[in-house]
């Protein structure tokens, strides 16, 4: 997921009861509830039209794609079979494309106990293309037979590359064959979801755990806004689900209560703790580092001014010290971002190749080039008609609450004043309101942040199509548009990453529409009495298989 933005999580454990307390441990953890905080009220929990990396956790819980995420020993998530029953028959074309045909797992039920059937999973994927349903990541599906027709409004959805040939049957028709289809089939976004159900209760459909029906391990038990989102064991998943019996999601973000909550032991697993205690958390090894495919940057509005120049626009990147960001404000391991595109994600070559050591930096991040580049930021800004800042209009920063974006921005507004000699003004916003604003492009500088949704380049790249859910630049550029798609439209590895290292070079070394800051890494804090959660680096927490010691 987006996949974007930094992810606060807490997972807390509520009352076992002091019966419970004195059963063996497999019967304590049968009656227990694990309280989990992911960030505050979510903007949807539509799978199709979520974008955040909150709600696709909770996704994750409540949904199964054809495939899923399972821990592969060692804590981290491998995409293995999920509603499929194993992996798909795949046939090469003479026209090139390419089928997966997929067996379903026999007897799948919908969490009310209705059958779910191949022709769900065709409705579902068909809806997400649909323009009609507007949704984000509607380009998650592209490389499916006449996808991008229908997103452009010229084939119908009934002529998406998928079929249900029987019930228990699908077949997918891609025009290539797609080295990260399996991530594909994790994803939210292609998640099934039922029809009769949208179609009578409308948007409304996910608000009430009557018409909240969902296939995954947990299904919706109460939605109470602003204060929590609670999930029980679904009793009508096909196999059986060893962790709590309930999740409670709470909805908060304040750092502060977080960390005091874990403190008192009401919470029993925290992320990002305020930035002043991170260091000495690390020094007493309470707070774990773990790797996170993504980077934190900013968006500039590309079709307003004063952000509609780019020679603007790479002055306001070249100006910011992103080692004194890692090292004196997040402090978590971070690395400073030299592309758009993050460490960790592999090449042509495979595993042990990197596209960003490959793809180079676009700026120097030597501390002793700092000031040139600050020189080359203050003659970029001159040469766009402001001097040493002189006559450039005082411009907005927006960010969502949080204390370490708040730090980020207030580092930044600093920089661009000191080093340009610019005014930003800081805007804080509620989290539902913030992802508004951004999406439609009300406004000027942007906090932004982007997780990888599959391990591949594309993913990071793709988003900046012209008209793309996830452009939240309104970035435009027909020659990076050729790349992309003639990179979407080859299965050949080493052309692939060719053409989309020229991509990049055009989305961040010429139009600088973003302004990477750093790589991320995932941090946290956890009970030793809580065991079995996994992870992906992607950003997903899985706690089905949770333990606690009584």
């Amino acid at each position: 997921m987006k996949k974007i933005l930094s992810v606060l999580l807490t997972v807390s454990v509520l009352s076992l009861g002091i019966a419970a307390c004195q059963k063996k441990p497999a019967e304590a953890v049968a009656s227990s509830t694990i309280t989990a905080v992911f960030g505050s009220e979510p903007n949807t929990i539509d799978p199709a039209l979520n974008s955040a990396v909150d709600s696709a956790i909770y996704l994750e819980h409540l949904f199964e794609g054809l495939y899923k995420y399972e821990d592969n020993g060692s804590g981290i998530g491998k995409a293995v079979p999920g509603l499929a029953a194993s992996a798909p028959r795949k046939v090469i074309n003479d026209d090139g494309t390419v089928t997966y045909t997929y067996t379903l797992r026999a007897g799948l039920k919908w969490s009310d106990g209705k059958p779910l059937v191949a022709q769900d999973i065709v409705y579902s994927w068909r809806r997400l293309v649909d323009p009609a349903t507007a949704a984000d990541y509607s380009y998650m599906i592209t490389m499916v037979k006449n996808a991008d027709e229908i997103m452009a409004g010229e084939k119908d959805k009934s002529e998406l590359g998928i079929a249900a040939l029987d019930e228990g049957t699908v077949e997918i028709t891609l025009t290539y064959d797609c080295p990260f289809f399996d991530e594909i089939a994790c994803f939210p976004a292609t998640f099934p979801v039922r029809q009769d159900v949208i179609e009578s209760a409308g948007e409304q459909w996910t608000f009430r755990p009557s018409t909240y029906i969902s296939n995954g391990p947990y299904r919706l038990k109460e939605w109470v806004h602003n204060s929590h989102l609670t999930v029980e064991k679904n009793p009508n998943y096909y196999e059986s689900v060893t962790g709590p019996d309930a999740i409670r999601f709470a909805l908060m973000d304040d750092d502060n209560a977080l960390l005091a909550g874990f403190r008192n032991g009401e919470l029993d697993y925290i992320q990002t703790p305020p930035v002043d205690e991170i260091q000495g958390l690390l020094n007493s090894g309470e707070l774990k580092v773990v790797p996170y495919l993504g980077t934190y940057y900013v968006s500039f509005n590309t079709q307003k001014a004063p952000f509609n120049d780019a020679r603007v626009r790479k002055a306001f990147n070249l100006a910011i010290d992103r080692n004194y960001i890692v090292t004196q404000i997040t402090r978590s391991g971070q690395k400073p971002a030299s592309g758009f595109v993050p460490s960790g994600i592999a090449d042509a070559a495979g595993a042990g190749s990197d596209f960003r050591q490959i793809g180079g930096d676009y700026y120097s991040l030597a501390d002793a080039d700092y000031q040139k580049n600050v020189a080359e930021a203050k003659q970029l800004l001159a040469d766009a008609g402001y001097p040493d800042g002189a006559g450039f209009p005082v411009v907005e920063y927006i960010y969502n609450t949080n204390d370490a974006h708040r730090a980020v921005a207030e580092a930044l507004q600093n920089m661009w004043k000191t080093s340009l000699g610019v005014n930003v003004t800081l805007s804080n916003q509620d989290w539902a309101v913030f992802l508004d604003t951004r999406k439609i492009g009300n406004f000027q500088i942007a906090r932004d942040g982007w997780i990888g949704d599959y391990n591949d380049p594309m993913n990071f790249l793709e988003m900046y199509l012209t008209g793309g859910g996830n452009n939240n630049s309104q970035y435009a550029n027909p020659a990076f548009d050729a790349l992309i798609k003639q990179a979407q439209s080859t299965a050949v590895a080493e052309e692939r990453m060719k053409l989309m290292h020229q991509a990049e070079d055009i989305l961040v070394g010429q139009d600088a529409a973003v302004g990477p800051i750093y790589f991320y890494t995932q941090s946290y804090m956890i009970n030793p009495k809580i065991t079995g959660m996994y992870y992906t680096p992607l950003g997903y927490f899985f706690f089905k298989n949770v333990k606690i010691a009584s």
